[in-house]
């Protein structure tokens, strides 16, 4: 299954043009830190995208100048799906499921075609890399060294993983907390301490203009506001979106905190994609540790329309060339927006359910039968 997915991944991309253009980004990222230019002021591509990670980012793509182009994009190529076997495997361990060679293989097999992931690896984007630091860090031991801290990397790449440490503070783990605060410091003020200028711009403006990132209403942004925008039929949805957004993150981490474990990791992971500015179809990629924790949930029908939702790339069937997005009719609205429609769906489910164990089992202690159950979506 494995080699036949990577065959018609690699035809795909021999017949159609691959631009992979968030690599070419980081690329000129790289190349701004380099030879100390503006990190803020420049666009590349046809598209005329511009850098929006935190400075410390920046320098560690560095590195993507070194070599020539055409060998960078095979390398992100071969390392996102190399990735995506990672993330199987550590999803595997959120689940508290012992990870088996054939499932590990054909799980990245269908994997790879999930839209999120898809994009991905299209685009050349780190999405991955970043899921599998912090599941990484939170589905070790209590006890083991540093816990927290590639947490606080992830999060010095790019901001929103530090909802995961408002979770550890909410759910009373502070000594990871405290570890993750210093590691994305420390990100911080390496950023500062190589880019004064580019780190003092980017946290004083740079961080408050999402409209850099792209247009908030189009359907490529599967979150809150993009939903919200493309309802009201505008573009600036302004007061709805920031009291839904709101809303959903007050309840969001309230039930993360209540369910704990590995439905707590997940339900603060959706909370973020939903109350993010722009979420891109791409930041989904937690579509696959949800499959992963269904499946152990003994939920099979609902990890099977999860995957066939996920795959289904329904919002690039409804019209979408210029600014078609905000005139979509009702009947169009669910089509447009299937990823937050979806989790505000589970979100609801998991409102719905009460605890019925005293101590739920932490999701980094896999049982000691993997023939064992796992407890139900709280």
């Amino acid at each position: 299954m494995l080699l036949v997915s990577l065959a018609a991944l690699a035809v795909l991309c021999t017949v159609q043009p691959t631009p992979m253009a968030d690599t070419l980004v980081y690329r000129a990222e790289g190349a701004a830190v380099a030879n100390g230019t503006d990190l803020y002021g420049f666009t590349v591509t046809e598209w005329e995208l511009p850098a929006t990670y935190p400075p410390f980012a920046a320098i560690l793509f560095v590195p993507t100048t070194w070599v020539p182009v055409a060998v960078l994009k095979v390398a992100f190529l071969v390392g996102n799906v190399a990735l995506l076997a990672l993330l199987v495997h550590l999803s595997c361990r959120l689940a508290g499921r012992r990870t088996r060679p054939e499932v590990l293989l054909a799980a990245t097999a269908v994997g790879i075609w999930l839209e999120p992931v898809f994009q991905t690896v299209l685009f050349g984007q780190i999405n991955l890399a970043l899921v599998c630091l912090v599941l990484w860090d939170l589905t070790r031991p209590p006890t083991a060294l540093g816990r927290g801290f590639a947490l606080g990397v992830a999060t010095g790449i790019k901001l929103t993983p530090g909802i995961f440490i408002v979770h550890l503070l909410l759910t009373g783990r502070r000594r990871e907390a405290m570890t993750a605060l210093a590691s994305f410091a420390g990100t911080v003020a390496l950023g500062a301490l190589v880019l004064p200028a580019a780190t003092a711009d980017f946290f004083t403006r740079r961080v408050f203009e999402t409209d850099r990132v792209g247009k908030a209403w189009i359907v490529d942004n599967q979150s809150l506001q993009g939903l919200v925008a493309r309802v009201l039929h505008t573009e600036t949805p302004g007061v709805a979106w920031a009291a839904t957004a709101a809303v959903t993150a007050g309840a969001g981490l309230w039930l993360a905190r209540r369910a704990g474990g590995a439905h707590g990791l997940l339900i603060t992971a959706f909370t973020a994609l939903l109350i993010s500015p722009i979420s891109w179809s791409h930041h989904w990629v937690w579509c696959v540790p949800l499959t992963a924790v269904l499946l152990a949930d003994g939920r099979p029908r609902l990890a099977l329309a999860a995957t066939a939702l996920f795959t289904a790339r329904t919002m690039w069937l409804v019209p979408h060339t210029g600014d078609l997005d905000l005139h979509l009719p009702w009947w169009q609205q669910p089509l447009a927006a299937p990823y937050p429609l979806l989790t505000l769906t589970l979100l609801t489910l998991a409102a719905r359910h009460r605890d019925t164990t005293a101590a739920p089992r932490p999701s980094y202690a896999p049982p000691p039968d993997s023939r064992s159950s796992a407890s139900t979506m709280r």
